[in-house]
């Protein structure tokens, strides 16, 4: 089990988790996220089973590093907002769901498992839903802009927890969720080196930099 150091305000708390679940296909747009689908399917992306999609992994996969390796040679990042719950509050974070893409191809969950989930370690509580849409966040791989927009465009925390529980039922103790992310400027993976993801919330700004190396054979 990893521990996930988190900086609240001016505290520090360290959280176990037993649970790391990694949400797909959460746009709040339900005809725009099928055409993304198609989109991937037509790459070679297996559709998913469910929409929005839950991916449960491994939490030894959470790193607050700012170095991670990966096996392949097209991975790439995206921003999330990484919502967690710990002794039962809920708070808000930045991190990044990296994937390896040719895996991804025939098998998203291995995908997915196949590389480390970077993670920043600075959170806020997490906001009421009605502050949901005000939330920006933006991605840049090697220095190029590649994401970039509000959270408007995704389900909001409350929607996401009970889709999870409906699908899972009440899981104990602590929780993370990837909460999805947003299309991609360019419209394609770019299998970049260094990422730098912000989430601004009000006047906080939340950041995750990190990059990847090749792990040996």
């Amino acid at each position: 089990m990893s521990e996930l150091t988190m900086r609240v305000g001016d505290g520090e708390l360290r959280c176990a988790p037993e649970h790391l679940i990694v949400a797909g296909y959460t746009g709040r747009d339900e005809a725009a996220t099928r055409a993304h689908i198609e989109e991937l399917a037509a790459i070679g992306v297996p559709e998913p089973a469910t929409v929005p999609a839950f991916y449960p992994l491994d939490p030894g996969l959470l790193t607050g590093r700012p170095t991670i390796a990966v096996a392949g040679g097209n991975t790439s990042g995206e921003v999330e907002p990484v919502l967690v719950r710990h002794a039962g509050r809920h708070y808000l974070g930045v991190g990044s769901d990296h994937t390896d893409r040719d895996i991804e191809r025939t098998d998203v969950a291995a995908a997915k498992a196949a590389c480390p989930k970077p993670v920043g370690d600075r959170f806020v509580e997490l906001p009421a839903d009605g502050a949901w849409d005000g939330i920006r966040v933006e991605c840049r791989v090697d220095g190029r802009p590649y994401q970039s927009g509000s959270l408007t465009e995704l389900r909001t925390p409350t929607d996401l927890l009970v889709r999870l529980a409906d699908a899972f039922g009440d899981l104990d103790g602590d929780l993370v969720i990837f909460a999805g992310t947003l299309p991609l400027l360019n419209g394609g993976f770019v299998p970049g080196r260094r990422w730098r993801l912000s989430l601004t919330a009000g006047d906080t700004t939340l950041t995750c930099d990190y990059e990847t190396e090749r792990r040996a054979q």
